[in-house]
């Protein structure tokens, strides 16, 4: 199955006639294979439009329902926030749900996404050949990270125009870099950042700050965020839907997140995830304060923190990087800002951090390489 068809199968959903959708991984990166949920999975939820799996990039992936409702409004919202609709540039994988909500916003605006081809990868070439076949007045991107910083590495003019094509740049599905958003600024270009996930329909938080119709809480530091966009729970896992979907008296669903952030004056700040604290010694310390740390050194492009085992501390901070830096200059940076107990002692000067398809860090494959690295 093509983009094309994904989109025919996706109005088919959306439109109650036809099943809910899950695009799967097909033979190549521009093939997917669709499994029509079937309906007994659903039993106990109304209208479900879309099933997705989140990323799986601690775990294994949960099948996330999402209903018509949060669908359309996570579409409405958007253009609402940005102040128009547009052609959008499919590129990203559509079986997570950024990719998703390309096609999903695509069909509520009434225009043709164009896909971008990732045969042979995500690169500066493909991207300026799939820019430059959009042919509406507005047009619309979202990225992770990882694909705009290989957009702004020695960015050729033709790269750079076809950047300033778009009238906005969504970049989100993980925490940007101080380079990439100082090199994104430097050139002018339309980024906004965004915050979400499967379980909100896509990116509910842009530029911190709550999309149209969304709520966001704090319960004892960690992030909720309520509204129509919100999944109607996991497919075949009731006791971890209990754990992180409500609905309060007032009638608002929410979703408990695994981050942890502070909101005030409404602008959401997320520190990190609520498993990231890394005990060494008994000594607790903060992967994404880490991570920060690191990123902020001039000539680091990106970083990575996780916990590695360890038979005498029970963990060690492990980081990756990439970047021109030495390690010794990075390991003063974290002393002098963190203390010795943060200072990574497996640490890596990576070509490329292993990201999973959706352009989030694979910890997983991180934690397995660190731990037979000694820094």
């Amino acid at each position: 199955m093509n983009p094309d068809a994904a989109l025919t199968a996706l109005s088919a959903a959306l439109n109650q006639d036809g099943p809910a959708a899950e695009f799967l991984p097909g033979a190549t990166a521009n093939d997917y294979r669709l499994n029509s949920v079937d309906q007994a999975e659903l039993e106990g939820l109304e209208e479900i439009a879309a099933v997705v799996r989140t990323s799986g990039s601690t775990g294994t992936p949960k099948r996330t329902a999402l209903s018509v409702e949060a669908l359309a409004s996570s579409s409405m919202a958007t253009a609402e926030y940005l102040g128009f609709e547009g052609q959008w540039l499919l590129a990203l994988p559509l079986h997570y749900v950024a990719g998703l909500a390309v096609l999903t916003r695509s069909l509520y605006a009434g225009t043709r996404p164009w896909a971008m081809d990732l045969e042979a990868g995500f690169d500066a070439a493909g991207f300026n050949a799939a820019a430059s076949a959009l042919t509406d007045r507005r047009r619309i991107v979202s990225l992770v990270p990882t694909q705009l910083q290989r957009l702004l590495t020695d960015p050729s003019a033709e790269t750079l125009a076809s950047l300033k094509r778009f009238d906005a740049i969504l970049l989100g599905g993980a925490r940007a870099s101080h380079a990439v958003r100082d090199q994104a600024a430097a050139h002018d270009l339309n980024l906004h950042l965004t915050y979400g996930s499967s379980e909100t329909s896509g990116g509910c938080v842009y530029d911190a700050r709550a999309l149209p119709g969304v709520h966001i809480k704090t319960v004892e530091g960690r992030i909720w965020l309520g509204g129509s966009t919100i999944a109607s729970g996991y497919l075949g896992n009731p006791e971890l839907t209990a754990q992180h979907f409500s609905t309060d008296d007032a009638g608002v669903r929410w979703y408990a997140t695994d981050d942890l952030g502070s909101y005030e004056d409404s602008v959401l700040s997320v520190r990190g995830r609520a498993d990231d604290v890394i005990n060494t010694g008994g000594v607790k310390v903060s992967a994404a304060e880490v991570q920060q740390v690191l990123e902020s050194v001039p000539g680091v492009s990106a970083a990575a923190v996780v916990p590695v085992p360890d038979a005498q501390w029970g963990q060690q901070v492990g980081a990756a990087y990439v970047g021109t830096v030495s390690p010794e200059a990075l390991a003063a940076a974290v002393r002098q800002a963190l203390g010795a107990p943060a200072v990574p002692r497996r640490l890596r000067n990576l070509p490329a951090l292993p990201m999973l398809p959706n352009g989030k860090t694979d910890r997983l494959s991180l934690t397995a390489l660190l731990g037979g690295a000694e820094g």
